[in-house]
């Protein structure tokens, strides 16, 4: 025998939120003509140790007075000179530094925008001081002065 007055209700379960994040999600919610926002954050998925700012590129599109600092010519001689006393080449010294051969590149044309963090691996890697007052002066190991 058969009841007839008992009705059984099937459903899919919703689906979880990662799986509302996929693109196939994304495109059959806007096919449903449902309301779908979505936002890209800065700097997302790159690999970047050294992230400049948002307002760069803005920076550099304006005039002297608001411009980047840029690697002093002296300073740029002693990485030269400093590498090349090593016998590096230039990607030798990137290699070293963890960095890309253009970084080291524009640091030694004075193009570059000073980092303190890129500057110490330099001086470590060259064993020449490229901060403060004595520029160019080796660097002496704490406890041997």
């Amino acid at each position: 025998m058969s009841d007839w007055d008992q009705v059984t209700v099937l459903r899919k379960k919703a689906p979880k939120a990662a799986q509302m994040k996929t693109e196939s999600a994304i495109n059959q919610a806007r096919r449903q003509g449902l309301e779908v926002e979505t936002t890209q954050k800065f700097g997302a998925g790159t690999n970047k140790q050294h992230v400049a700012t948002k307002n760069t590129a803005k920076l550099d599109r304006e005039t002297e007075e608001l411009k980047h600092n840029s690697i002093k010519p002296d300073v740029a001689r002693t990485i030269m000179q400093g590498r090349q006393a090593k016998g590096w080449s230039q990607k030798d010294l990137a290699t070293k530094i963890c960095e890309k051969p253009q970084i080291v590149n524009d640091y030694e044309a004075s193009r570059g925008i000073p980092n303190n963090v890129i500057l110490g691996k330099i001086e470590r890697a060259i064993g020449l001081k490229l901060r403060g007052k004595d520029i160019g002066q080796p660097i002496v190991p704490p406890g041997k002065k």
